[in-house]
């Protein structure tokens, strides 16, 4: 029986890779919120069931997408970013975290709020600029978004200690790790820096162009596990290791401008997708006939993304008000940590199980909603053009 139910599992999460696509470009959206769905649908009729190994693979499909969100960094361009832009960040990012701050002391939320409303992820940044071209809206976009995404993953790394270990000895001793961690990797990318500085040929020789052995696969590969077993060891969230990973790619070898977009092809081809599915999968219809869950997650939607318009009218000058909307608007997914996130404060009690649905489809909606808007704005701005 057990191996029958194996067999569906394993070709109903095949059908939903190959088909997804196609859903998502008659519909016109997305192809993570219809993975997402049909997961949900097809996990509620019984196609798609708990499982060990699927759960692995979800979760390796996670740390695979923050993997490939790290790559669309490069830190050398990031630390050249004037100051100006920088100032403007830190403002940005101070006007997210007190309106949740604000808001959560308003309407009595619990504390995972104050965490949870203002995460910043560019994962769909990346998707939307595949779309879009490398617009000005959307290389600031991936600027302020990079920053944020980092800084929103350590507060998600201290507060997973803090929910699993408390406030205590634990707690002071993931800081300290954390700290002595960001140090060893300032330490060494300058170090690589400066060794890739004097000796320019070493990058060559590590990923050649006449590469017919997959060695920056194999590199990439290589650095992405060495970091998140560091994070395993340190008791550190893996995300931050796979993000890091990620970004190590193009800051050292930018002579591989066709590495990034490999790396991406194969996880959202694969690997990605089963997160997504998994996702949906442990999303219960029912839990939509719950009283007031569509009411709290349109809340959640409208509050996340308002306080990103407003936030991102700092960079006025710079983008001029459309692009500056746009940009606000495109901070407004942050499908995966927020579900993320949201998991791990329902596992540790931090959120019922209501909140806990309510952010899932939250996510779902900010994505379905921000696409078509945008999508809408491009269209009108092209046409004024």
């Amino acid at each position: 029986m057990q191996m029958n139910d194996n067999i569906t599992l394993i070709m109903t999460i095949s059908l939903i890779i190959m088909f997804s696509p196609f859903f998502a470009k008659f519909l016109k959206l997305p192809t993570t919120p219809i993975e997402i769905i049909l997961g949900s649908l097809l996990g509620y009729v019984g196609f798609l069931h708990d499982a060990h190994l699927f759960e692995i693979v979800a979760e390796f499909g996670f740390l695979y997408l923050m993997f490939i969100a790290g790559t669309e960094i490069n830190l050398k361009n990031l630390l050249n970013t004037s100051s100006t832009i920088i100032k403007k960040v830190i403002v940005y990012l101070i006007f997210l975290y007190l309106f949740a701050i604000l808001f959560t002391i308003e309407f009595s939320l619990g504390k995972i709020f104050m965490v949870l409303l203002p995460l910043i992820s560019v994962g769909l940044v990346a998707a939307l600029s595949k779309e879009y071209g490398k617009t000005p809206w959307l290389a600031m976009s991936m600027t302020v978004g990079g920053i944020g995404e980092v800084v929103s993953i350590v507060i998600l790394t201290i507060t997973s200690a803090t929910l699993s270990s408390g406030i205590g000895i634990g707690l002071f001793q993931t800081i300290m790790a954390l700290l002595a961690f960001l140090l060893f990797m300032f330490l060494l990318f300058r170090s690589m820096q400066l060794l890739f500085w004097w000796f320019p040929k070493v990058s060559i020789l590590l990923m050649p162009h006449e590469d017919n052995k997959e060695q920056d696969i194999r590199l990439s590969m290589g650095v992405f596990f060495l970091l998140v077993g560091v994070m395993l060891y340190l008791h550190l969230e893996l995300a931050f290791g796979a993000f890091l990973a990620g970004i190590f790619i193009p800051t050292f070898f930018e002579h591989k401008h066709e590495l990034p977009e490999k790396l991406a092809s194969y996880g959202f081809g694969f690997l990605i997708p089963i997160f997504f599915i998994h996702i949906g999968s442990s999303f219960h219809l029912d839990a939509l006939l719950m009283q007031g869950l569509t009411q709290k997650a349109v809340i959640i939607t409208l509050v996340m993304i308002f306080m990103r318009l407003i936030a991102s009218l700092v960079f006025i000058k710079e983008l001029g008000v459309r692009d500056a909307i746009l940009m606000g608007l495109s901070h407004s997914m942050p499908l995966t940590l927020l579900i993320a996130m949201a998991t791990l404060a329902f596992n540790a009690n931090s959120i019922d199980k209501l909140h806990y649905y309510a952010f899932i489809l939250a996510a779902l909606f900010q994505v379905i909603s921000v696409m078509i808007i945008i999508k809408v704005m491009h269209i009108k701005k092209s046409d004024l053009n």
